[in-house]
């Protein structure tokens, strides 16, 4: 494995007719990694950020899979009095369907099968973040993306997504070879670190989406959180 270079090979997740029982198993174990590994911990770091004391707040996520990160951000801010209202987009109406079994969000949720860029909003909302979803695009497809996020945020938006690197794509191959029962996450996991980013080229895109970060910080375990607020 060249780690010297991103992988641009499609994960099982990305193809047609997974049967549903495969993709509810592969959601769940998604969840219990971001909660093991700090997944949740990063986009909770990232929703604070931008939020500072806004007390009412309309967050979207694209790519939402199962909606357990968006479950992480109202459990959060349940504790803390802060009123939300959610919008959870994915392309997969397995993981939509998945999302409204399992998840205890408002009734007020508003989930959205579709691609994300055919999205547009009537009210923009405040913070729009994506988690573990960039890897699964092309360099040219993600600075499209920046700019749609950019564009349809009214506060800003944040990303949380892997490191390519030789310790974390051997470590969570290891991981999920011993502990997972999923196929999907047995193949899908390390291939995803394989398809992550370096800092540099995340510079490269903000640049060739003509936006600013306003940060890009390392997070363990070895993911970036990438935020950017409008002026």
């Amino acid at each position: 494995m060249n780690f010297k270079h991103r992988s641009y090979q499609k994960e099982l997740l990305d193809s047609d007719a997974i049967p549903f029982a495969d993709i509810q198993q592969n959601m769940h174990e998604l969840d219990v990694i971001n909660s093991l590994l700090g997944g949740h911990r990063i986009t909770l770091k990232g929703f604070n950020l931008l939020r500072n004391s806004k007390q009412q707040l309309h967050v979207c996520e694209i790519g939402c899979g199962g909606g357990d990160n968006l479950l992480a951000i109202y459990k959060w801010c349940k504790r803390l009095g802060i009123q939300i209202t959610f919008t959870g987009i994915d392309i997969k109406e397995e993981c939509i369907a998945y999302a409204k079994r399992n998840n205890a969000l408002p009734p007020c949720t508003d989930w959205v099968c579709s691609d994300y860029r055919d999205v547009i909003f009537d009210v923009k909302p405040d913070i729009i973040f994506s988690s573990l979803f960039c890897h699964h695009f092309k360099e040219e497809e993600l600075v499209l993306q920046l700019e749609w996020m950019q564009q349809q945020s009214a506060v800003g938006f944040f990303i949380n997504d892997l490191q390519r690197h030789p310790l974390a794509y051997y470590s969570i191959k290891w991981l999920t070879q011993l502990f997972s029962k999923s196929y999907l996450v047995k193949n899908d996991a390390p291939l995803s670190v394989a398809r992550g980013f370096t800092k540099k080229e995340w510079q490269d895109m903000f640049a060739a989406a003509n936006i600013q970060a306003s940060q890009i910080q390392w997070q363990w375990a070895f993911r970036y959180l990438i935020t950017y607020r409008h002026e």
